[in-house]
């Protein structure tokens, strides 16, 4: 059974029955607590939002209390086991739940450190909007009719004046949260993302607000992996506890399990009378253009216990007019706040070693259009050309954002198997980006020991060949490298040692005499040295193997007569 709630929280309701009973739910639940406060202001004056009233993305506004399906086990203090699929309740609408994927592929590619899940967006569209009243939207993903909250006008609500002029909510008078995601207008002029390419930013549109939700929530240095950040994000939407314990209910219900549904099927919240309306008394416009002298008048509400209005779901009267078209004009970033440049901020040389890490990373710095140092810029650093080298867990592109001094350093790099130049770049901005690129080189191991592989004593009788082979071994930092060069000489015993001409050598292709041979280690860096015969001069004698890169090997072959016996 599904435990709905037949209201709307607004702020500062947390004694009212509703929201008691949506803590009881969520205790036996076993939903994850808050944390002990709900203040998130310096994490939204770290995401440079500046939104008038409570800042938060809604202003606060209300929100659908309904939570997850729970299913009551027999036996007292058992847990408590959420479906995977297959419910009503799991189902999301196929162009919702594609809009929250397609924001969370979006914000992959270009605040990956961010790490958002789509299920996340999932949560907050069905708390604020019952995930686009059903899925009622059209084939661009544009509601079928507003989804507009109640007037912020003080009442029971945060007082919010209006900033858009009327455009986004048909209210001239106060702000009203608007659309799927529910942003009130001021924040939707800063956080307002194209999410679906037709060159419009429309909060009315699930594909644009899904976007411009993930960006809100990734404000900052958020990193939504950790628990800590993911509630500070939520709280940045709407500052209540009970908000958050809500969205992490639903958060946790959708990532055990989801399917798609057709859009117009999803399950609607309760308080929606049926849901032929929107989920707020919506204002009706009276004609004019938004923004000029006559404002719309809101539909009034009977009055709550406890004082101010309270909105009346299923009665309101919807737009007898269009809603307007005219968009407010979208905030000029100051010089300070656009991004203006891109500089290497002292990459060293990029080389290394095969199956090594580059000793240097690169590093960058963006600046602003005053040429000073431009703080939480992302910038993409990404791996190009023939070559297997990769950063961190096997990635060729990865997204970071800059520091408080403007500068960003990229994971650190390891080198393949594959020798050779390829190219690193770093590009940051989208309307204008800047790319910069760097020259790495990847070379071949190269042998820094060489040893015998075995410990035998190497003798022979005058004018027979040695029993056994020698055989040595070619390694960089104990790992063998094949198709290493080796030069096996037999050697004088002088200080300067040179070509011996006497005593033990191998022979060449003709069968002739030979003291020095050019050879090449096989796989794993071995080397068994060709058959070695001795002359009729008897002694001690010495045969040297030397590596292009001079690590060398000397061995000791004797020769003498067999005792008498």
């Amino acid at each position: 059974m599904a435990a709905q709630f037949g209201r709307r929280l607004r702020r500062g309701a947390t004694t009212t029955a509703v929201a008691a009973a949506a803590v009881a739910a969520l205790s036996a639940s076993q939903a994850p607590a808050a944390p002990q406060s709900d203040t998130a202001a310096g994490d939204q004056a770290a995401a440079g939002a500046t939104p008038s009233g409570d800042s938060a993305a809604t202003g606060n506004s209300p929100y659908h209390t309904d939570l997850p399906p729970l299913n009551t086990p027999n036996k007292p203090g058992a847990s408590v086991n959420l479906p995977v699929t297959g419910s009503a309740e799991a189902g999301i609408p196929a162009s919702v739940l594609a809009a929250y994927k397609r924001a969370e592929q979006e914000l992959a590619a270009t605040d990956a450190a961010c790490r958002l899940p789509w299920q996340l967006l999932a949560a907050i569209g069905k708390v604020e909007s019952g995930q686009a009243r059903g899925g009622k939207v059209d084939a661009n993903g544009t509601t079928l009719s507003p989804i507009l909250g109640p007037a912020l006008n003080g009442q029971g609500f945060a007082l919010i004046k209006d900033t858009d002029g009327g455009a986004y909510d048909g209210d001239s008078t106060h702000d009203r949260a608007v659309g799927p995601m529910q942003f009130i207008p001021s924040t939707w002029a800063t956080w307002g993302q194209d999410g679906n390419g037709d060159g419009r930013k429309d909060p009315n549109n699930i594909h644009d607000a899904a976007l411009a939700a993930g960006r809100y929530l990734c404000a900052g240095t958020r990193d939504l992996s950790v628990a800590a950040d993911l509630d500070r994000a939520v709280l940045s939407y709407n500052h209540s506890t009970e908000y958050l314990r809500t969205v992490r209910s639903w958060f946790d219900y959708y990532k055990r399990g989801t399917h798609e549904v057709p859009d117009g099927t999803g399950v609607l919240p309760a308080d929606t009378g049926g849901g032929t309306t929107s989920p707020f008394p919506t204002p009706t416009p009276t004609t004019g253009t938004p923004g000029g002298g006559t404002s719309p008048s809101p539909t009034p509400s009977p009055s709550k216990p406890g004082g101010g209005k309270s909105p009346s779901p299923g009665t309101s009267t919807p737009p007898t007019t269009k809603p307007p078209t005219t968009k407010p004009p979208t905030p000029t970033p100051t010089p300070s706040e656009t991004f203006g440049s891109l500089e290497d901020a002292g990459t060293g040389t990029l080389t290394a070693t095969a199956g090594e890490a580059f000793g240097e990373r690169v590093t960058v710095r963006a600046k602003n259009k005053l040429g000073k140092p431009l703080a939480r810029t992302s910038v993409t650093f990404a791996v190009v050309g023939a070559t297997d080298a990769r950063f961190a867990d096997g990635k060729s592109t990865v997204t970071l954002r800059t520091g408080a001094d403007g500068t960003v350093t990229a994971p650190v790099l390891t080198a393949g198997e594959k020798t050779g130049v390829f190219k690193v770049t770093a590009v940051a901005g989208t309307t204008q980006p800047r790319a910069l690129s760097w020259t790495a080189n990847v070379t071949a191991r190269v042998a820094d020991t060489i040893a015998l592989t075995g410990d035998k004593a190497l003798t022979a009788a005058p004018g027979a060949e040695f029993t056994d082979r020698v055989e040595v071994r070619t390694t960089y930092k104990g790992t063998g490298v094949a198709n290493t060069a080796v030069t096996a000489t037999m050697i004088t015993d002088a200080g300067t040692p040179a070509e011996n001409d006497k005593g033990p050598y191998f022979e060449d292709a003709a069968g002739d005499p030979v003291r020095t041979l050019n050879l090449t280690t096989g796989a794993d860096g071995v080397l068994e040295l060709p058959e070695i015969y001795a002359d009729d001069t008897e002694g001690t004698y010495t045969l040297r193997l030397t590596t292009a890169s001079g690590a060398t090997v000397t061995v000791e072959l004797k020769v003498e007569a067999a005792p008498a016996a």
